[in-house]
């Protein structure tokens, strides 16, 4: 790999950071987390992974593909954004419900969750 691809890829993760800093700073304000797995400039794909409060969140498949939409058209060098939150098995959440720093929450009543991100 030469010393200029390897300059250009240091630049795409940079601005991939950005984008996620800059778009969704609710994720972290609500307990959240989002990473970069990989990125592959060749194929124009990136992984990235959603944690903490995002993984019992009933709004992070809004967060998702909300991530997916905007990354695709803010970034040209990206083809396809996969994001996950770490809970295998999709739409089932396991009887996790989200928390949230300083939440209290009462189990009597349906936690609807924060508001969508974005």
């Amino acid at each position: 790999m030469s010393t200029e691809t390897q300059n250009d890829g240091d630049d795409l993760e940079e601005r991939v950071t950005n984008f996620l800093r800059r778009n969704f700073p609710q994720i972290q304000m609500h307990g959240g987390s989002a990473a970069i797995q990989d990125i592959d400039r060749e194929t124009g794909e990136v992984s990235i992974a959603l944690g903490g409060a995002c993984s019992g969140c009933g709004i992070s498949p809004m967060t998702i593909q909300a991530i997916k939409s905007r990354m695709v058209k803010e970034i040209p060098e990206i083809e396809k954004v996969n994001a996950t939150t770490g809970m295998d098995g999709g739409d089932d959440m396991g009887g996790m419900s989200p928390s949230f720093p300083g939440e209290t929450v009462d189990d009597s009543e349906a936690d609807e969750g924060p508001e969508a991100p974005f």
